[in-house]
């Protein structure tokens, strides 16, 4: 099956998503875990460390200013499920406003991490992070977390629950569980427009988070 907006779409919305085995392999496998993880709107987790990360750095922050290059870092690894046909197909999508990517950038321009995904309804799939820089992911995560309820986002989609994940707030919850909370999701209303929005205006640095 070759992967269009619209078929991704209807596979987020039914609670499965597409992954390559490799950068080069062609194959598209789908997945619908038993047990989803996911990161709670309101559990997100900021430790000492990476506060003191952030002040330690002069990190500036955007969202959608370089969504192709978020999404080619996050395939740029040694082991890696995004393969040339789910890179087309997600800059498909950002150009229809419905995939989207946070960007931390260190003061000479260059991307210290970033995090992109997919927003439905009011369902939010986050699908790949990046770090350039010690704690770049997860100061784009912090970013995407303190922009998501200001649209009126109820879930976060991780996919999977890494220790990485887990360090940050994030639970695994049954696959009945998670379609319920899916279902809801899609079913509310929210505004990219506000969480999404370029930077923000209010600070030097375009952050929504401190």
């Amino acid at each position: 099956m070759r992967l269009t907006p619209e078929v991704i779409v209807r596979a987020y919305a039914g609670g499965v998503f597409p992954m390559a085995e490799t950068a080069t392999d062609s194959e598209i496998h789908w997945f619908e875990p038993k047990r989803r993880g996911i990161l709670p709107i309101d559990g997100f987790h900021v430790s000492r460390s990476l506060a003191r990360s952030r002040r330690r750095g002069d990190f500036r922050f955007s969202c959608d200013t370089d969504f192709g290059g978020v999404v080619r870092a996050c395939a740029d690894r040694p082991v890696t499920w995004i393969n040339a046909e789910i890179l087309g197909v997600f800059e498909a999508l950002h150009g229809l406003g419905l995939a989207h990517s946070i960007e931390v950038r260190q003061a000479d321009g260059t991307l210290a991490g970033g995090v992109y995904g997919l927003a439905l309804g009011a369902a939010f799939f986050a699908e790949s992070m990046v770090s350039r820089v010690t704690d770049g992911s997860k100061l784009a995560l912090a970013e995407l977390m303190a922009r998501l309820p200001r649209g009126g986002f109820r879930l976060v989609d991780t996919q999977y629950l890494t220790p990485h994940l887990a360090s940050l707030g994030g639970i695994e919850i049954p696959r009945h569980e998670y379609r319920t909370r899916l279902a809801e999701a899609l079913e509310a209303e929210a505004r990219p427009d506000l969480a999404f929005a370029p930077v923000n205006p209010d600070r030097a640095d375009g952050a929504f988070w401190s």
